[in-house]
């Protein structure tokens, strides 16, 4: 991936973490958010952020099509 390219994040319940992973020799968390059922975050792939980790059920829309997290039941 590119600097340009974006995801999109929609989350399917309240409570998703979306969490930024930072790049280089040692990877750490760096950011997180939380959304609630229906709300949408759009994030980019940056020089600090090489990684996402999305906690919770959502789906993820990429340039290579729509991924749906499961989150635990």
């Amino acid at each position: 991936m590119t600097q340009t390219d974006y995801i999109v994040i929609k989350a399917k319940e309240d409570g998703v973490n979306v969490i930024g992973l930072t790049r280089g020799n040692d990877t750490k968390f760096h950011h997180t958010e939380k959304l609630d059922c229906g709300e949408v975050m759009i994030a980019q792939f940056t020089d600090h952020t090489s990684a996402m980790k999305i906690r919770g059920k959502a789906d993820v829309h990429t340039a290579y099509g729509v991924l749906s997290s499961e989150g635990k039941d």
